[in-house]
């Protein structure tokens, strides 16, 4: 992935731009061979025929990728990054020969609305090519020429030792003006500069430095830098499971991410980072409490309808093909208790307090009290029947929770006695109903029999203390029926009613989930173990997925996920505390406090 904090594409390891959206994240794609093959766009540039050996890294602590690109008669070196420019979106490809000579060969389709539309190619004065459809331009200016065969672009060179070529696309409104094109090399060093200097401001200081520093950069790179809002992932429709149909669009902001985010964040020295996540949270949650919603566009946007591609065949023919995201309607009890948390924690780490953010929790407060006991689709979006999810009464918990300490420790207005009250009840009800004395753990939810990961998250939370015998039970039930190979299951998807066909890979998150829970019961090897076979899933540089497929072996999802990547940064912070007994994402959540002591 290479990306400009607006936007990102993915390039692959045989030099082929297969997906950019432009000019935000949430665009329509103008390269959509991810999901439909070449003909639906892409940019392949990349030594002409076949066998070259490929190995690629990130240049240091940046995002401009290096794929080096070695055949029989030398070897070259393609770079590719975004600038990050003003109101401008540029995307830049340098080819570099450092060994012998080497034919080369780019090939440009350019495919506007997801692969749907073929744009009007024309040259102008300069040289550069114009494409246009409908409201997008792009503008490619290239070190060497260029001829239309079809409708590709094909441009065929060779480089010798010390020689190099520039390719630069940009993108405009169509009815403006053509934008002015970056300078390759300027670009390249401002563009290095630029990461080397933010990435300098990392505090992180542990035995994990180079994933660490990959995930936070991979963080900043998903973030929408106009508002401040972290895209779950840049990408759509990537499968779960090969084949299948749980395909979703990914490219919002969800608020599920808001306290790990935070987190992540400030215990790696970012707080403006922190600061700019929790004013866009502050902003897409603004309105009325009753409309809640638990995702929202990379501006706060809320009206965002799910609907799909027919003319897709999908990665791997794995079908459909979605645009929106239809979850966004769905009633999540959750998300309160993240946006509370997140506020809270906010305070905690001294961001800057905006006046209108405790009158805002109080108002959602006072609707979930009215709301707490509703079954609703909880932390999985389920799309078969609302059901009564132990995890979302255990975050409507965490929501009261937050307001009394909010209350009691910034001396904050408000019902404190009636909240006290509240998450006293909250807190029974979950202990009566969401635990199974004849399994001796708790379920997925009320009278089930079923376990969930998102269980993992109890004592991750504050709800009740980590060597509470019913956590270490449940712990121990998830290890027996959750783990495949080595890594945690969501939950059995042949047996819980999500409303879809069964099957998909082991959600990352929760294995990093697990390993936090081995640090807090004291077993510092088996969380070690976890966390670096986590690592090894990475790819070649650095990047993980949604999911992973323990039996194909193979990464799965939307990529790359921020979640994941946001999972991997608490879980070394949490290794990395334990030892120097600093304070861990783990016990800064819950204030390292025990849970209602009748309970």
């Amino acid at each position: 992935m290479i990306g400009d904090c607006e936007t990102a594409a993915l390039v692959g390891r045989d030099g082929s731009i297969d997906w950019l959206c432009w000019p935000r994240f949430d665009s329509d794609a103008c390269f959509s061979a991810l999901l439909g093959g070449p003909g639906c766009g892409r940019w392949k540039l990349a030594p002409a025929g076949d066998g070259a050996r490929v190995a690629r890294h990130y240049r240091g602590d940046t995002l401009i990728l290096d794929t080096e690109f070695t055949t029989d008669n030398g070897t070259v070196v393609i770079t590719d990054f975004m600038p990050l420019r003003d109101q401008k979106s540029d995307l830049v490809r340098i080819a570099r020969c450092t060994r012998g000579n080497v034919a080369m060969k780019t090939e440009i389709e350019l495919r506007f609305d997801y692969g749907s539309a073929t744009p009007w190619v024309s040259r102008l004065d300069n040289g550069s090519l114009r494409a246009i459809a409908g409201p997008d331009m792009v503008i490619l200016r290239s070190d060497v020429p260029l001829h239309g065969e079809g409708y590709t672009t094909i441009g065929e060179f060779t480089l010798r030792e010390g020689q190099s070529a520039s390719f630069c696309m940009t993108w405009g409104p169509s009815h403006l003006p053509a934008p002015q094109s970056a300078d390759a090399e300027t670009a390249l060093r401002k563009t290095e500069e630029f990461w080397s200097s933010w990435m300098s401001h990392c505090t992180y200081k542990g035995d994990w430095p180079e994933p660490v520093r990959r995930s936070l950069l991979t963080l900043k790179a998903l973030t929408y830098y106009p508002t401040g809002g972290i895209v779950a992932a840049p990408t759509t429709s990537l499968p779960e499971s090969i084949g299948g149909s749980r395909n979703w669009d990914y490219r919002f902001c969800w608020l599920r991410d808001a306290t790990l985010s935070l987190l992540a964040l400030m215990d790696a020295g970012y707080y403006r980072e922190a600061g700019a996540w929790r004013d866009w949270l502050l902003r897409a949650a603004a309105g009325s409490p009753d409309q809640l919603q638990i995702l929202y566009g990379l501006g706060g946007e809320r009206l965002i309808r799910e609907w799909e591609l027919p003319w897709l065949s999908g990665y791997e023919d794995s079908k459909p093909v979605r645009i929106g995201n239809a979850a966004r309607g769905q009633m999540q009890l959750d998300v309160y208790g993240e946006v509370i948390d997140a506020l809270h924690q906010a305070r905690l780490g001294k961001i800057a307090e905006d006046q209108q953010a405790w009158e805002m929790q109080k108002a959602l407060t006072k609707r979930l009290a009215d709301r707490w006991q509703s079954p609703d689709r909880g932390i999985w979006e389920v799309r078969g029947d609302p059901q009564q999810f132990t995890h979302s009464k255990v975050m409507a918990w965490v929501a009261v929770d937050r307001m009394v300490k909010s209350a009691e420790q910034f001396h904050l207005d408000g019902p404190v006695d009636e909240w006290r009250a509240l998450r006293a009840r909250i807190h029974s009800d979950v202990c009566q109903k969401g635990y199974d004395k004849s399994r001796g753990c708790f379920v997925q939810s009320y009278g089930s029999k079923l376990l969930d990961a998102s269980l993992l998250l109890i004592p991750l939370v504050g709800f009740l203390p980590p060597n509470d015998p019913r956590v270490r039970s449940t712990v121990e039930c998830i290890e027996k029926d959750l783990l495949v190979d080595g890594f945690v299951l969501r939950y059995d998807s042949g047996a819980t009613d999500d409303g879809l066909p069964a099957g998909e890979g082991a959600f990352l998150a929760c294995s990093f989930w697990l390993a936090d829970n081995y640090v807090l019961l004291g077993r510092k090897d088996d969380a070690v173990h976890m966390f670096e076979r986590l690592l090894a899933l990475r790819n070649d540089v650095g990047l993980l997925s949604e999911e992973y497929d323990p039996r194909a072996k193979r990464q799965v999802g939307n990529f790359p996920q921020a979640f994941s990547h946001i999972a991997l940064l608490n879980t070394a912070f949490n290794l990395g505390r334990a030892e120097s007994n600093a304070p861990m994402p783990a016990v800064q959540r819950g204030d390292g406090k025990a849970a209602a002591p009748e309970c």
